[in-house]
């Protein structure tokens, strides 16, 4: 079992590698890169020559290739010492027209241009752009370098930041001593109450362990995973933190500072993170915080998108089990009675009509029957779960009457029932110890898939109900033609369809021993 199980996880995560291989072959070599501008206001803003600087930027920034501005190759060679800064400012003036150069900007643009050619790069320079005798507003001289990322390059980068481990020498700047600290008593509670914490000196996060009241009360900062920064739906987020962050109002509490100031406030010192500058000449951080973890999340009142999605899904898919294997049961043991026929037009409804269909006809219901038909995160209660849960327990329902009542019918023909019959055991005894267990077996490989699939959410329901859930973040991605989103939640879908076949696997041997993965020699 050992074996199988590390060769499907190795082949698991080299399909995941596979497929997030593809997604970045259609986002970044079939699509017309200049989509992403689709939806930029500051791309409307920008003008002539800053436009241009801009899309480049951008496209650096969505990983499409490599840009080097020749500011910034002045910049890097004094601080390598190849040049002093006198003779950088001497060289960083670009002439409205390469004739108009000065002699230190000319060796230097010769030098910039040779070097970035040889390494493959394609150098651009923009002239400046005049407007009768005054210059175009943005039309300044630009020189920069740029080189198309190669996918095994892109792909490299990609799947190697995706697991991060917070060190005590990220912090650039930090003047304290640099370590771990262990404390029994949270300062963030005013260092009275018991919340075990460990701090660290130097990192990315201040808070690298901590406990509070929340589910599953100790939680970490250590492991940081990072699916991948957006850059439209949710601007510099990791999507990540997109379907973990709570949601909602501000939810305001008593908070003691590291100055010691106490007040009521929304801010989670917990999530603090490192943020270079941020203490000078702002008062707002002076009178509250000692250093520069002064970046933090905000306490709301609402649950996650994964949170919504999760608890929809896994509701509905309990209850779909609940009603669904019985009922299944009950038309195979009725076949062709009335209680058959009428689970088999059940099922042939729920299959013929479209989804989108009968979802909108269970809020109708739901809404003359005062049910709430949107979602509220201000003044919602647990009935506005019941409507987005029947719409998504019923057709699943469904799915398994069928397959349980043809596993039933099935395997009560099979010659082991016929057998057993002969042998003189009861019919109850041959549907409990023999034909239930054999029927069970295909339907329980789909409960992992069912239980994980919950957190990726229900696109249409989600959106039919105004769910704020996870269902429509791909989508919204894509139409933002937000990169960074789509391979992020393309991985996430992914990894959690790996997973679901392989505990499929694992939970239908543990019901039937008789199944076994390993292979034995002769």
């Amino acid at each position: 079992m050992a074996k199988y199980l590390t060769k499907r996880i190795i082949h698991g995560i080299i399909s995941v590698i596979i497929v997030v291989a593809i997604v970045m072959i259609l986002i970044y070599s079939l699509l017309n890169k200049d989509l992403i501008f689709k939806n930029d206001p500051q791309f409307q803003k920008v003008q002539s020559n800053q436009k241009t600087v801009y899309k480049y930027q951008k496209w650096e920034e969505y990983g499409y290739l490599d840009y080097v501005s020749y500011s910034d190759y002045l910049s890097d060679l004094v601080k390598s010492g190849e040049i002093d800064q006198e003779t950088r400012d001497a060289a960083a003036t670009i002439g409205r027209k390469p004739e108009k150069d000065s002699d230190a900007t000319a060796e230097y643009v010769k030098k910039f241009t040779e070097y970035y050619e040889s390494k493959g790069y394609t150098v651009t320079r923009l002239d400046a752009i005049m407007a009768g005798r005054k210059l175009a507003t943005g039309g300044n001289p630009q020189l920069f370098a740029a080189k198309d990322t190669p996918l095994y390059s892109r792909l490299w980068k990609y799947l190697r930041s995706i697991i991060t481990v917070d060190n005590i020498h990220y912090a650039e700047g930090y003047e304290g001593e640099r370590g771990i600290e262990f404390t029994a008593h949270d300062p963030m509670y005013g260092g009275e109450k018991f919340a075990p914490a460990i701090l660290g000196n130097g990192t990315y996060h201040r808070y690298l362990l901590y406990t509070d009241k929340k589910f599953p009360f100790v939680h970490q900062n250590l492991v940081t995973i990072n699916l991948g920064k957006s850059y439209s739906v949710n601007q510099g987020v990791d999507v990540t933190d997109t379907m973990s962050r709570s949601q909602g109002s501000y939810v305001m509490q008593e908070m003691t500072y590291p100055t010691g100031l106490k007040e009521e406030s929304a801010d989670n010192l917990h999530t603090a993170v490192w943020q270079p500058g941020s203490l000078e000449n702002n008062a707002v951080y002076t009178d509250r915080f000692v250093d520069d973890y002064t970046n933090v999340q905000m306490f709301k009142n609402g649950k996650s998108k994964i949170g919504y999605s999760f608890t929809i899904g896994i509701i509905s898919v309990i209850m779909a089990y609940v009603l669904g294997i019985p009922i299944g049961v009950f038309m195979a043991r009725k076949k062709d009675k009335i209680p058959d026929k009428i689970g088999t037009m059940y099922i042939v409804f729920i299959m013929a009509v479209p989804s989108l269909a009968y979802i909108f006809l269970f809020k109708a219901i739901g809404g003359k029957a005062g049910l709430p038909t949107t979602f509220n995160m201000e003044v919602g209660t647990w009935v506005m779960y019941v409507l987005p849960v029947i719409s998504l327990a019923l057709p699943s329902m469904g799915g398994l009457m069928r397959w349980m009542r043809r596993y039933m019918i099935d395997q009560s023909s099979a010659d082991y029932v016929k057998f057993a019959r002969s042998g003189g055991l009861s019919e109850q005894e041959i549907f409990r110890k023999h034909i239930m267990k054999n029927a069970a077996i295909p339907i329980v490989h789909g409960i992992p898939a069912s239980v994980l699939g919950a957190l990726i959410g229900a696109i249409i329901t989600e959106r039919v109900y105004v769910v704020p859930g996870a269902g429509n973040l791909l989508t919204t991605a894509i139409n933002y033609y937000d990169n960074g989103v789509i391979v992020g939640v393309t991985l996430f879908y992914a990894s959690l369809s790996v997973i679901s076949v392989i505990l499929g696997d694992v939970l239908m041997s543990m019901v039937d021993p008789r199944i076994s993965f390993s292979s034995k020699s002769r």
